[in-house]
């Protein structure tokens, strides 16, 4: 018996290996438009990954394909489609149709290089210290360990609506879009927020789920409120260094995701416990989709909010249901990932309209009283998580400032008292080789010097 678990669980991690494979690969060639090899050297071989060599990727440009084996006995494949990118395969899930938008290859020519936004009324250069600035910037793209790299791959600063800071590693630049990990959550609170707006949902909906009957152990009671605080109370395992957790079960073994997460158990009475999910998020992503309805549910994200912010590069992957996997599948480039930080930054507002409720970045920042040491608001961080920090001095970054945060080190700030925006994607596989407090703290030593550490929310 217990060769046979041994084994079970065994075929379980390569296959999942095999799966992260062929979603990665897929989705670094069809979406970002990049090589098989810098993908393949760049991301699929670093720090913890070498075992997937073993695990052999085909890329299949005619049918947009890409099918990851091993020794021939295991064998996942994803496939891409224009406006939704790329989706693993499973037997007796048909792929959702293509959105008819323009592709990510056809828009890599005609982003504007230009930043669009309204013209300012001050020379904001006039406020920066390039030098500093500058040397921020050089702290960011550095590898001071010879083994927990850093790997910064892009970075934009804006400031009062101009952007003030922007620079990318070898093999990316404005053009590349990359993958934001959890940061799609934020994308999730942002979608709600319009539907909240359009009076197709409300904070204190009771969220319908065939998983959850009336009947069944205080489901009935879960909220949507309680999905965007993360204190539904429903079971689930985010623990990314255990490969068989939920998170990677649910993302890379799953075919309808939100299914999957509303079928865990119920462990805490909802509002009265916080737990980070990434499958909360997923069932939030169900709840739009019948929010919306099916015929609009696919152009919903670019018709709402990518289109009217100029998110040109941005791209949602579903799951093979067809429902969005808002808890970790959106790309965009840098520049469109600071529109997104932009539009928090302006109370929702964007060119004169008011795209969120008002006060619903308000909610985003505000945590729940069940939330331990009041870091998370509603899908969006207050405080930059642990792993992520030097441990060292509290007030290296102002008290306002809040994050939307992603798996190897994305990040969205938003400091209001600074009227700052700052985006860093790359891939920091070892969290403690990014210290974003660190990173930020030198960034506004080149922006309003004298009050970096100060509290000056009003």
């Amino acid at each position: 018996m217990l060769v046979g678990v041994a084994l079970y669980y065994v075929w379980e991690l390569i296959s999942i290996g095999a799966a992260y494979k062929a979603k990665i690969m897929c989705s670094g060639v069809f979406v970002s438009m990049r090589t098989p090899e810098d993908v393949l050297h760049s991301d699929l071989g670093v720090d913890d990954l070498p075992a997937l060599r073993a695990i052999n990727a085909t890329v299949d440009h005619s049918t947009h394909t890409v099918s990851a084996t091993f020794l021939g006995l295991i064998q996942q494949s994803a496939e891409y489609r224009p406006g939704l990118g790329c989706t693993l395969q499973f037997k007796r899930y048909a792929q959702p149709s293509p959105v008819h938008l323009e592709s990510a290859s056809d828009r890599q020519n005609t982003i504007p290089s230009q930043w669009p936004v309204t013209p300012l009324t001050i020379d904001v250069k006039s406020v920066i210290d390039r030098e500093l600035l500058d040397a921020a910037l050089d702290w960011a793209f550095s590898e001071p360990h010879p083994v927990h790299l850093r790997r910064t791959r892009a970075v934009v600063v804006v400031h009062r609506g101009q952007i003030v800071g922007e620079r990318y590693a070898p093999s990316f630049d404005q053009h590349t879009p990359l993958l934001g990990w959890s940061m799609t959550k934020s994308v999730v609170h942002a979608l709600v927020g319009i539907l909240i707006k359009e009076g197709k949902l409300a904070l204190t909906d009771p969220v319908q789920a065939s998983e959850w009957p009336e009947w069944s152990n205080g489901k009935s009671m879960i909220t949507v409120d309680h999905l965007l605080q993360m204190t539904s109370g429903i079971e689930f395992d985010e623990n990314y260094a255990n490969p068989l957790a939920d998170v990677t079960h649910m993302l890379l073994r799953t075919p309808d995701m939100a299914s999957y997460a509303a079928s865990k158990r119920l462990v805490a009475e909802p509002g009265s416990q916080w737990r980070y999910s990434s499958g909360t998020t997923n069932i939030l992503s169900r709840v739009i989709r019948r929010a919306v309805g099916h015929s609009d549910y696919h152009s919903f994200p670019h018709r709402a909010l990518f289109q009217p912010l100029g998110m040109n590069s941005a791209v949602l992957e579903t799951d093979a249901s067809g429902t969005f996997v808002g808890s970790s599948y959106v790309y965009a480039t840098a520049r469109d990932w600071a529109k997104f930080g932009l539009l928090y930054l302006q109370d929702g507002m964007w060119n004169g309209e008011r795209l969120l409720p008002e006060g619903w970045v308000q909610h985003a920042t505000t945590p729940a009283s069940s939330i331990p040491g009041h870091a998370f608001g509603a899908h969006f961080w207050v405080q930059i998580p642990d792993e992520y920090t030097s441990g060292g001095d509290v007030n290296l970054v102002p008290k306002d400032a809040f994050h939307a945060v992603g798996h190897a080190g994305q990040f969205i700030t938003v400091i209001p008292s600074r009227e700052l925006v700052v985006v860093r994607l790359g891939l920091s596989r070892s969290a403690s080789a990014w210290q974003h407090d660190i990173f930020l703290n030198k960034l506004l030593m080149g922006v309003k010097e004298s009050l970096v550490g100060v509290d000056i929310r009003p």
